[in-house]
């Protein structure tokens, strides 16, 4: 081809895309006229509507609350909508649980913490028809300030907790907006476990709940377990606050394994190394040494266990005692016994709506317990298992499965879900139990016991330095690493005794759960560390 030739090629190339190019042009402007044209309709359209919509004042996305103002405006709590306030006037803040737009009206149900009432907008002299679409399009969970009318109802509204009362809405706003998409549905993650599958519908597994654990802690029965769970401490405070225990404070980084074993976590400190604490164990001895006679304290307990069991976490919250007494170890267990029947007759008596809820998807009998406590000796328990066909050597610990069936046996035998196991085998003990007098195969130790697991291990301990060092030698621990806990009884030390029992496992067993995640709010075991 010519040079040319080549030139005039290249020239109608040029032609052909400059057409294209105008072509494109022309389109685009076209389509640009198209959508101005849609816009404009669009905004006349919303212009008339709003002119027509006489309550657009009545409804709408609130400004964020940044404080800008105080509002002289009470807000009624969901729980206290009762017949009482029908035919008044109220505002509150609230969840929007579910809505249901149908015709010209819109159904919600709001929900605050375990309590939730029905709503309804409808088209009227109070709500356009803007508004009750404008109600039908707020997503799920958003937080909504509402002004309703409380109205009597026929029938009872069985769905929800204020059954015989409704709101008939005259002003909504939104005040947080939650995502269209939620990573759980609510009302799957509180049926219970077997109705879904029979009928189709989901539940929600455990690691969805906990990896979403901020939606999960919304539903009803989280929010009643927690309450419960709180109640739980403050009865423990409160008990032991009247028999005279002083509330004590313990440090959690400590330089030697609190209980001498190996499961503990180890951490930098700066340039050596210290331990998360077991137990409070030795700060609760020392208070004891240093007269202040009877202690308790409430606070994190670590152990390095790689245990991926229904009952065990590698944080919990431990609910700790230790008491010096006069004459027996036993003044110590009547003192702890007594205070765990004041806490089951709390919850027994002021948390039956918690109750009640978590039973709803977690059906249990009611927690049995008498008064005083039962207390077995160990040999009693062995006796019972081996007429149950259990073979056991008279120092062998119990296992989990034989804990179980000896709740069951006394469950039968003597009613009740809580007991005492006295007068463990020594060899099972930790080096610091004191030993029975009269066996020395035995010692002053115990467990106590909720469904037939285990909630409290404790013991009268050894006060005596000359003691303590024997039976740690005997345990092959490193005298030099306990050196300073067994100081701490050479200048006169009371008898005394304690044990610790697992916050979440007693609601756990209280409300007969299955797994002790579910009362633990962000749990921690060996597969996970978040949230």
């Amino acid at each position: 081809m010519t040079k040319e030739e080549a030139n005039g090629a290249t020239e109608e190339e040029q032609q052909a895309q400059s057409k294209k190019a105008l072509k494109k042009q022309q389109k685009e402007a076209e389509k640009a006229a198209k959508k101005a044209e849609k816009q404009a309709k669009l905004a006349a359209e919303q212009q008339s509507a709003e002119e027509d919509d006489f309550a657009k004042d009545r409804y709408g996305v609130s400004a964020m609350v940044q404080s800008q103002q105080k509002l002289d405006r009470a807000l009624v709590r969901v729980e206290d909508l009762t017949p009482q306030k029908v035919d008044q006037l109220i505002w509150l803040r609230a969840r929007v649980h579910t809505s249901r737009a149908k015709g010209k009206q819109c159904f919600l149900v709001l929900r605050q913490q375990q309590f939730n009432v029905q709503a309804l907008v409808a088209v009227g002299d109070r709500a356009s028809k803007q508004m009750v679409k404008f109600a039908a399009n707020i997503t799920k969970e958003s937080i909504v300030d509402v002004e309703a009318m409380v109205r009597k109802v026929e029938q009872k509204i069985e769905s929800c907790s204020q059954q015989d009362v409704e709101l008939h809405i005259e002003r909504i706003f939104v005040i947080s907006q939650a995502e269209p998409r939620l990573p759980l549905q609510l009302e799957d993650a509180v049926r219970p476990d077997g109705d879904g599958e029979e009928e189709g519908r989901a539940t929600v597994n455990q690691d969805t709940r906990l990896d979403n654990r901020v939606i999960d802690l919304r539903t009803t029965t989280s929010q009643a377990i927690f309450r419960l769970q709180s109640g739980v401490c403050q009865l423990f405070r409160d008990t032991l606050t009247k028999k005279g225990f002083v509330e004590i404070q313990t440090p959690k980084i400590i330089s030697a394994a609190s209980e001498g074993g190996a499961n503990v976590f180890t951490v930098s400190y700066f340039k050596s190394s210290a331990y998360l604490a077991q137990s409070p164990q030795l700060y609760k001895q020392m208070c004891i040494c240093a007269d202040f006679d009877k202690v308790f304290c409430v606070g994190p307990v670590f152990r390095a266990e790689d245990s991926n069991t229904h009952r065990h976490l590698t944080e919990f919250v431990g609910l700790d005692i230790e008491m010096a007494f006069n004459y027996h170890y036993h003044e110590v267990i009547d003192s702890i016994t007594d205070t765990m029947v004041q806490i089951f007759k709390g919850l027994r008596d002021n948390f039956q709506t918690e109750i009640q809820t978590v039973n709803k998807q977690f059906p249990s009998e009611p927690f049995k317990f008498l008064e005083p406590t039962l207390r077995l000796e160990y040999t009693e328990a062995l006796a019972m298992l081996r007429d149950a066909g259990v073979e056991m050597g008279d120092e062998d610990d119990l296992s989990t499965p034989n804990e179980k069936l000896l709740g069951r046996l006394v469950k039968e035998k003597y009613d009740t879900d809580f007991y005492v196991l006295d007068k463990y085998p020594l060899s099972v003990r930790p080096f610091y139990t004191m030993p029975d007098p009269n066996n020395p195969k035995y010692s002053n130790s115990y467990d106590m016991f909720m469904r037939g697991e285990e909630i409290l291990s404790g013991a009268q301990r050894v006060h005596d330095p000359q003691l303590l060092t024997e039976r740690a030698l005997h345990h092959q621990i490193d005298l030099e690493k306990i050196k300073s806990y067994i100081d701490s009884f050479r200048y006169g030390a009371p008898p005394h005794g304690g044990g610790g029992i697992g916050l979440e496992r007693v609601c756990m067993l209280y409300l007969g759960l299955h797994n002790v995640r579910q009362t633990s709010m962000f749990p921690r075991d060996p597969k996970r560390l978040t949230p």
